[in-house]
């Protein structure tokens, strides 16, 4: 018997989109051969699952759950290739049950939050057999699983396209809902400097030499010019740095109004729907004219 291995599994998962314990056993039943394995699949599953599997899911929503006492949580995102059905009651309702199952059981990753129960089987096979009725992609992206030092809050805005999980130490909720609207307004990369990437700082370094070489300042100025450069960077896109965007002043720093409070962010996640994914962009316009183009030859 052909030796099932786990790069096996994984090609035809990606061909088909069926779940890994369905492409086992059909690879199984087809001793290895890849293509057989996938029409096995189709015969069993449809092939709507694998039509959809090819194109991208870059819309979607994020879904957070969080325990009555506040102390343990998740964040999810969940992505579909339209937003029309990131607003679908089912697909909703998969994106919430994940969140709550990441809190509840505290999956390593994705695979193993995907073989969960739900229903009346898996993750997997809820989300697979909602891809077949709808026919559109949907994958479960990311997630983030958090036992608080402090109490969690949350904030969802845009249509669940934007999703804060804050645990603050301190403060009270109306801080730490303030502190969540801040996040998601304001996207801050990290808690503090030490939280920001080497290479980012970097890079800014790097541009702000060049930009006053090229401005024709003495070579002498140029680290002192790129190390303010970075310093300001740093106050954009850290939390503590940045202004609070309700600031009656326009000057008080989130740092600043945490101490006002007595209060300190142990930690934020912020997750943005479709954030790193390639989306492709059509012309519907030039799309239109192509096809009448088209029309017109035949």
């Amino acid at each position: 018997m052909a030796e099932i291995t786990a790069s096996m599994v994984k090609e035809l998962r990606e061909k088909t989109d069926a779940p890994m314990m369905e492409c086992k056993k059909a690879l199984t039943e087809a001793v290895g051969d890849m293509a057989k394995a996938e029409e096995i699949l189709r015969v069993k599953l449809g092939n709507k699952a694998s039509k959809a599997a090819a194109r991208v899911a870059a819309e979607g929503v994020v879904a957070i759950s969080i325990s009555p006492d506040a102390k343990v949580g998740s964040i999810l995102e969940i992505n579909s290739e339209t937003d029309f059905v990131a607003k679908n009651e089912e697909f909703q309702a998969l994106a919430a049950g994940a969140a709550k199952l990441v809190a509840d059981a505290n999956p390593a990753d994705v695979a193993a939050l995907s073989v969960l129960p739900m229903g009346d089987g898996t993750v997997e096979s809820v989300r697979t057999a909602l891809v077949g009725k709808i026919g559109e992609n949907m994958t479960l992206r990311r997630f983030q699983r958090v036992e608080a030092k402090g109490a969690l809050a949350s904030y969802i805005h845009g249509g669940s396209k934007i999703g804060v999980l804050v645990d603050l130490v301190g403060g009270d909720e109306a801080l730490a809902k303030d502190i969540a609207m801040h996040i998601a307004a304001s996207k801050p990369k990290a808690l503090d400097a030490s939280g920001v990437p080497g290479d980012l700082l970097e890079t800014e370094r790097r541009i702000a030499i060049e930009k006053a070489r090229e401005a024709g300042k003495p070579e002498a100025m140029l680290e002192k010019i790129a190390e303010g450069t970075v310093q300001k960077y740093l106050k954009d896109v850290t939390l503590l740095g940045q202004v609070f965007v309700k600031a009656e002043d326009g000057k008080q720093t989130i740092e600043q109004l945490l101490k006002s409070r007595g209060a300190s962010v142990a930690a934020f996640f912020l997750f943005v729907v479709g954030e790193g994914i390639e989306k492709k962009v059509s012309d519907f316009a030039a799309e239109v004219a192509a096809q009448a183009a088209a029309a017109a030859q035949k």
